[in-house]
């Protein structure tokens, strides 16, 4: 039977200035946090296509905020815009000054997709959180959160803190790419099987291109809430410094007097860590291991039938 595509609509939005291109160049493009500061502002909506998870297709649309942009996204373009949208990522930036002028394009934004688009899913980035004094940091952001919720009522929005000079921005772009995953269920169940077969303390799944976190099974409580995010910064910075010496980044062993830790290439979209903490297991036997089960999970990449395409816009 012929495949037909899948596609989902996410419009990336926010004020000119908040942030938007700098976060999409670092996920999805390889930039490092210093570098964007060369990027211009994005004039109209800017088109680029990335291939995730091989038969995942992203097709970013970055929505220039200048004023008379978000005019006319909400007049002459509103349907264009804002008909089948799947997600909306709304970026904030937490130091702004015209506060009330963001929340005014805002609401507008949430009109049109409860217009069009109600059952969409609803993502506010607070970003540039790393100008924000330290102590003072949950408070700020906990208001915004509060304020955010209750303007998008009867919408329900999801905020995450973010900064492109930390790991907050993985942890919230993996979060949202984990809701658009097809069999992410599936792979989650097969993920958990490959961990207690193995006796892992914990298993990660990594996106190949972006290094996000796109599936995880824990065998033991872990003290570090935000590990993932900061181990998909980690690698994917040091990734991007083999690439600037012309060498490419395969697979990786860290080792200890409590664990091991080991990253290799799984399937021709992912990277797996396992963490394993007893000693009478030999590395030679866990990358074995990693080794007999890319076949498996190369299959369940191929087995969920239509290629599935996403536009963000």
């Amino acid at each position: 039977m012929p495949s037909t595509a899948m596609k989902k609509k996410v419009l990336l939005m926010g004020k000119s200035g908040s942030g938007k291109t700098s976060m999409r160049s670092i996920i999805f493009a390889n930039y490092i946090a210093r570098d964007t500061r060369r990027l211009a502002a994005t004039i109209d909506v800017e088109h680029s296509h990335v291939r995730f998870l091989g038969n995942l297709v992203l097709n970013l649309w970055d929505c220039g905020g200048q004023d008379t942009f978000m005019e006319n996204y909400f007049t002459s373009q509103r349907d264009n815009i804002f008909r089948n949208v799947e997600v909306l990522i709304y970026v904030f930036d937490v130091e702004s000054r015209e506060l009330e002028k963001d929340m005014h394009y805002y609401q507008s934004c949430l009109e049109a997709i409860l217009q069009n688009s109600p059952d969409a899913k609803i993502f506010c980035l607070v970003h540039k959180m790393d100008l924000v004094q330290e102590d003072q940091r949950d408070l700020i952001f906990k208001e915004r959160e509060d304020d955010l919720r209750r303007l998008s009522r009867p919408l329900e929005c999801t905020c995450f803190r973010t900064s492109i000079w930390d790991e907050t921005l993985y942890k919230a772009w993996s979060s949202i790419v984990y809701q658009l995953i097809p069999n992410v269920q599936q792979l989650e169940t097969n993920l958990r099987n490959f961990a207690q077969i193995i006796e892992a303390d914990e298993v990660l799944l990594f996106e190949r291109a972006t290094f996000l976190v796109i599936s995880h099974y824990q065998c033991k409580e872990q003290r570090d809430a935000h590990r993932f995010e900061k181990i998909s910064n980690i690698i994917k910075q040091f990734k991007l410094s083999c690439s600037k010496l012309a060498a490419s980044f395969q697979s990786m062993e860290v080792r200890n007097s409590n664990f091991a830790a080991f990253i290799d290439v799984f399937t021709s979209n992912t990277y797996v860590m396992v963490i394993m903490s007893d000693p009478s297991i030999p590395s030679a036997a866990t990358l074995i291991n990693i080794r007999n089960a890319r076949k498996h999970f190369e299959k369940l990449e191929r087995v969920d039938g239509p290629k599935h395409s996403l536009l963000v816009r």
